[in-house]
């Protein structure tokens, strides 16, 4: 019997985040919503824009590439014109909801 080649859990999130916008769009959504830490939404975006080719999501966003990084990085602190046109570029928006009462 042959078993089937399975793929470890870092391919299989690349592959979700590049393949499925409405997976990327419930990571984002899990990242803002599950921290008070800014920084979690900066490293799904970052995961995201690595999984869909960072060159490409920077050049879509205008944005240079090193500033992409930089942005988005441990110790980044984009500009909201930033998060909006990366969000852009991989598809998606940003949103503003009144929480549920």
């Amino acid at each position: 019997m042959k078993r089937k080649a399975s793929i470890s859990h870092d391919k299989a999130m690349v592959q979700e985040l590049r393949e499925n916008p409405e997976f990327a769009a419930e990571y984002l959504r899990a990242a803002i919503e599950d921290s008070d830490e800014p920084k979690v939404l900066l490293l799904a975006l970052r995961q995201i824009a690595e999984a869909r080719g960072v060159a490409k999501v920077a050049k879509a966003a205008g944005v240079e590439r090193e500033s992409l990084y930089r942005a988005l990085s441990k110790g980044g602190n984009p500009r909201l014109s930033t998060l909006v046109a990366v969000t852009r570029a991989i598809g998606l928006k940003l949103t503003v909801e009144a929480p549920a009462h």
